[in-house]
């Protein structure tokens, strides 16, 4: 039984990438969200159920995919299905019903949010007249509209290329010609298909050497803030827990920071100093999604070594989301798909946002009952308003530099040119001006920032 909803009309936008269409208004578009009630996944690693969300939460999640490249969507719906067809993953009298309203709404793309084999997705569009996209095709017109460096249009490209491989039969119509054989007594030749899927691994091979260029550039960037030894802390989470909202609250930037799905793709590095001095270098990276398609998690590795390199993880939750714990099991999943652990403390740390969306009912016991996924109390917070992000730099510089220590220093006039300094790098407590000229101030530093202080005072006191 199909529950459908009527989706917001007038939606202004484009046709999506690679659609193959010119006209200059919106791409009219119907989404299909199945629900296979026999289909229980399991984890790969603890083989126990994995969680699934609610049917309404995917099906919210479809529409924002497909609005996030300007669909007009003139139907949606969620289907449950019991018994998969191997030739449509529908039953015939619902993909009928598909096509009644995709032919009287003039529509031309169909949205399947579930992947579907080549032959599912061929049979369909010949039902429907209409161009077919599964979730894996609709995420990579997403990743094709965002992409803006050099180093992410490759990868979005390799994606595609990887993904229409074995798409070749239901991409093109031209399939049955032949080229001739060489010669009298030449064979038949190479069919078209084969000549097709020939040009395509060439592409691949090409993008793929690109791509190791790029690559190469990036490890000899990493290289050299090695040499200036910035720790690197990269916020990694579901796409729209709000990564770029707080990488612009930390930074003072001004990435793109919208309510949309995969408003940022890629990834962003901006130096910040904490408030007691210490520097580090803040990553944002493209967000997570659940079924990532393989062909991106591959494609896109280069750009996720920064998350494997990363001193410190934020993993940066959408609290306010009543799927917020699936979700949290889908990063977590693509993050040991990377070899990092969730469940390392030291490295990763569980951050929670959009507290201030919570009613105070829910916020009070969140925060009571509530735990990351190390068993630790939860550093709540608000991107947008603020809220937390005080206690979320002295973690962060704690984590990178130890926890603040007292101590007390006298600083003689030849020694002056030091006390700004201090100022900028440590929490002044009291500074007592003595009588011979000198200064005796007391402070809390970092473990790395005392170091720093007592050579800083030493070499004066040389020189």
């Amino acid at each position: 039984m199909a529950r459908e909803k009527d989706a917001d009309r007038g939606v202004r936008g484009k046709p999506a990438h690679n659609s193959g269409t010119e006209a200059t208004g919106p791409t009219r578009a119907v989404v299909i969200v199945p629900v296979l009630t026999r289909h229980q996944r399991n984890d790969d690693e603890t083989n126990r159920p994995r969680l699934t969300r609610s049917a309404d939460a995917r099906h919210d999640e479809a529409v924002g995919l497909a609005r996030a490249i300007n669909l007009d969507l003139i139907h949606t719906a969620v289907v449950t299905v019991n018994d998969p067809r191997p030739a449509t993953l529908l039953g015939s009298g619902k993909v009928a019903e598909f096509a009644e309203i995709v032919k009287e709404g003039h529509a031309e793309v169909v949205i399947v949010d579930h992947p579907l084999t080549p032959v599912q997705q061929r049979n369909l569009e010949k039902e429907m007249n209409a161009k077919v996209l599964d979730r894996t095709g609709l995420i990579l017109e997403i990743f094709g509209e965002r992409a803006r460096t050099k180093e992410g249009t490759l990868q979005v490209e390799l994606a595609h290329l990887n993904y229409q491989k074995g798409r070749l039969v239901r991409s093109w119509t031209h399939l049955e010609r032949q080229r001739g054989g060489a010669g009298f007594l030449g064979g038949p030749g190479e069919t078209q298909i084969e000549s097709d899927r020939r040009q395509l691994q060439e592409k691949i091979i090409k993008l793929k050497h690109e791509l190791e260029t790029v690559r190469r550039t990036r490890d000899l960037h990493r290289a050299k803030r090695k040499k200036v030894p910035f720790p690197v802390v990269a916020i990694v989470g579901y796409t729209n827990a709000g990564k770029s909202t707080l990488f612009n609250r930390l930074t003072g930037a001004d990435v793109l920071a919208e309510d949309m799905l995969f408003a940022t793709l890629d990834p962003t590095l901006r130096r910040v100093r904490l408030p007691h001095g210490t520097p580090i270098i803040l990553s944002d990276t493209v967000g997570f999604i659940s079924d990532l398609p393989t062909h991106l998690v591959a494609a896109f590795r280069a750009t996720l070594e920064e998350v494997v390199e990363a001193d410190l993880v934020i993993h940066l939750r959408d609290i306010s989301d009543p799927d917020t714990a699936a979700q949290a099991e889908d990063v977590e999943r693509i993050l040991a798909d990377l070899g990092v652990d969730a469940g390392d403390a030291k490295r990763v740390v569980e951050v929670w946002n959009k507290v201030d969306l919570l009613d105070d009912g829910n916020r009070e016991r969140l925060l009571a009952d509530g735990t990351d996924a190390n068993n630790a109390p939860p550093i709540a917070i608000s991107a947008v308003t603020g809220e937390g992000i005080d206690a979320l730099k002295a973690l962060i510089e704690t984590r990178m530099s130890g926890e603040l220590e007292e101590l007390t220093v006298t600083i003689e006039p030849p020694q002056f040119g030091l006390v700004d300094w201090l100022y900028r790098n440590g929490d002044v407590v009291s500074r007592v001006d003595n009588e011979d000229g000198s200064a005796t101030i007391a402070l809390k530093a970092t473990h790395s920032a005392r170091h720093e202080i007592e050579s800083r005072l030493h070499r004066k006191k040389r020189q």
